[in-house]
């Protein structure tokens, strides 16, 4: 069994004693692909040298996540272009969106900071990972708008509501799937609707460091979340949608695979 983590903070400080038995690990479970996420610039470049520096299993996003859309200017722009052209293992823009959760950066500057990455995608040609949170409204109207000019995006880390599913999906856009669906608090919701998603559609992903399934026992003393649990995950999903964990697995590597030209 093959796996693509499509959402793998790998530029976490969290990682760096251990980051070659975090790897092994990860491929040891199946999970021979993983997507290094950018959150700022710093973060886009650590994680393309990551990238760069592990070529077998590793590629790279660049992008500035909502929370620190005040960083976002002109010259990260520039450079968020440059490391996108320059290095072939960069596959995507993002994280990029809006978070109006805790509001760590002001409204308008996450709206700027989300329409300078959507141009970016559009001029370079890049796929889009996108992170939404208590922000569905004005984070679809924006899509909306670009949506006839940009090329694939995926919503990762989906939370929502069944009717915002299905709005993403009227837009023609990929979910990811996390151990969100293993938290019986706040994430068992999603285990009544994901049917809704199309197979070509679905991608998994551990978000790593952050996410650890709630339900996964035994827990790690540290309570960082890795790569090597994406498994758990996946048979989350399965059962969820009374489907062989084979079939899942194959169906979102192989959307993974084509949504990141793999």
């Amino acid at each position: 069994m093959e796996l693509v983590d499509i959402c793998f903070n790998f530029a976490h400080d969290a990682f760096r004693a251990d980051e070659h038995a975090v790897l092994r690990r990860a491929v040891e479970a199946g999970v021979t692909r993983l997507l290094c996420t950018g959150s700022d610039l710093e973060d886009s470049e650590r994680s393309v040298a990551l990238a760069e520096h592990f070529p077998e299993h590793l590629y790279a996003t660049v992008g500035v996540h909502p929370h620190r859309a005040v960083t976002w200017d002109a010259a990260t722009a520039d450079a968020l272009r440059r490391l996108a052209v320059e290095h072939p293992r960069v596959r995507a823009i993002g994280e990029a969106g809006l978070d109006f959760n805790r509001d760590y950066s002001p409204r308008d500057r996450q709206e700027q900071a989300f329409e300078g990455q959507l141009e970016l995608a559009i001029e370079l040609g890049l796929p889009l990972f996108l992170h939404e949170r208590e922000a569905h409204e004005r984070f679809i109207a924006i899509l909306r708008r670009y949506r006839h000019r940009i090329g694939k995006a995926v919503v990762h880390c989906f939370t929502g509501t069944e009717a915002e599913l299905l709005a993403y999906l009227d837009l023609d856009l990929h979910i990811g799937i996390t151990g969100w669906i293993c938290d019986e608090r706040r994430g068992h919701h999603l285990r009544e609707f994901i049917h809704h998603i199309p197979p070509h559609r679905l991608m998994i992903e551990t978000d790593a460091p952050y996410l650890l399934p709630r339900d996964l026992h035994p827990k790690p003393h540290s309570r960082r979340n890795e790569p090597m649990y994406l498994p758990h995950i996946l048979q989350t999903i399965a059962t969820a949608v009374d489907r062989p964990v084979s079939a899942i697995a194959q169906e979102t590597t192989a959307t993974a695979r084509a949504f990141y030209r793999l």
